[in-house]
């Protein structure tokens, strides 16, 4: 998903992960789902009976479970000509475009990275070498919007 709006005579890029995406909401619905289920149709287990309160349990611990699968949707990265800002699961970066060195997806490598000035690195997990088109149009776009601002 790249969405783009005009900052000065640059646009302004918006990538978030395609494949990731699909397989948490999925994911987070049947299992949302499953224990919406399980919860309403168990009443007894053996000797052991689900009351109201249980049913209503499961189906919270439903939602929840869906909920925290949804974080693994949460990664995104944005960029215009002054700075990139990377959103992942737990965490997030604003830089300037000149404490960037380089933009590298490694052969093997999951995701795309940042090579900052002061030698750290910086995960971007919303550029995933599974998207293979996807992830080759914003690591080209990413680079064109680094470059543009190195150069001026």
């Amino acid at each position: 998903m790249c969405q783009t709006r005009r900052v000065t005579d640059v646009q302004a890029v918006t990538f978030r992960p395609r494949r990731t995406r699909t397989v948490a909401i999925a994911a987070a619905v049947a299992v949302a789902l499953l224990f919406a289920v399980i919860g309403t149709a168990l009443t007894t287990v053996g000797h052991g009976v689900f009351r109201t309160g249980d049913q209503a349990a499961m189906v919270g611990l439903g939602i929840v479970f869906g909920l925290g699968i949804l974080s693994l949707a949460r990664p995104r990265v944005q960029a215009d000509a002054a700075s990139i800002r990377v959103r992942n699961i737990i965490g997030a970066y604003e830089l300037p475009w000149g404490a960037v060195r380089a933009i590298r997806l490694e052969r093997n490598q999951p995701w795309l990275s940042l090579e900052l000035e002061n030698d750290d690195t910086v995960s971007v997990l919303a550029v995933q070498a599974v998207d293979k088109k996807h992830a080759l149009a914003a690591i080209q776009e990413l680079r064109r919007l680094h470059a543009a601002a190195r150069t001026a």
